[in-house]
């Protein structure tokens, strides 16, 4: 009976209905579903449905950011209707020196500088990636190459979602207190390996460079690809 749940996501995401509310039905579901017994009345359903909203309420508080992303991305959506966007590609054309691996490869570096640091909300694709560094690395291309079909352009704007997978995942590791580090010590000393926060993070380190020099690498691959494909756009002095 607990499997109800997943019986009512499966049917919530055939119908297409509101994601929220069909986790919302789910959860509700399955503690109904997990208090019933073949002699069960409606008052330990009842307590069952109150249980399961009062788990909602506690965790919806102990993560009240949540509210804040909310707030966030009604900013940047302001922001990118009065031009954000525009004025970001504007910007970054005018720097000569800027290219495509150039930004993202300077965007990798701070941003896994700052997630080391524990600073993890600092990126992120909604605040940073889509109304700042796509459009920004979209500038710098068409300024060197001209005019992008759709194809360089949808490569590039993976290219900056990666690179904000990529600092985060191995960046986030350095910073103790983070919950992937708290998991992996959870989880080895469920296998009897005891080892200290600390050593996880340190020992994050090198893969965290490791993870640099290899991406960084591959912007200069994906830079050389663009400019073999589209030659360099000359400019009039």
């Amino acid at each position: 009976m607990s499997l109800l749940g997943i019986a009512v996501l499966v049917l919530g995401f055939v119908l297409r209905a509101n994601p929220l509310l069909i986790v919302l039905a789910a959860a509700l579901v399955t503690g109904l579903a997990a208090a019933w017994t073949p002699g069960a009345d409606a008052a330990s359903l009842g307590q069952a449905a109150v249980a399961t909203l009062s788990a909602f309420g506690k965790a919806f508080n102990t993560n009240r950011y949540v509210s804040v992303v909310w707030l966030v991305l009604a900013a940047i959506g302001m922001l990118e209707r009065l031009g954000l966007q525009e004025r970001a590609r504007t910007w970054i054309a005018g720097v000569h020196a800027a290219t495509v691996g150039r930004l993202l490869a300077v965007y990798f570096v701070l941003r896994q500088v700052t997630s080391a640091l524990g600073l993890t909300s600092l990126g992120g694709h909604a605040q940073m990636v889509r109304p700042l560094v796509a459009p920004m690395a979209e500038g710098a291309a068409e300024a060197r190459y001209g005019p992008l079909g759709d194809r360089v352009r949808f490569q590039i704007r993976a290219h900056c979602a990666a690179a904000d997978n990529i600092a985060l995942f191995f960046g986030e590791d350095i910073f103790i207190a983070i919950a992937s580090i708290l998991l992996i010590k959870g989880f080895l000393e469920q296998s009897g390996v005891a080892v200290e926060p600390f050593e996880l993070s340190r020992w994050a380190i090198p893969t965290a460079v490791a993870a640099l020099v290899i991406h960084v690498a591959r912007l200069w691959l994906f830079e050389r690809r663009l400019e073999c494909t589209l030659g360099r756009k000359e400019r009039g002095e």
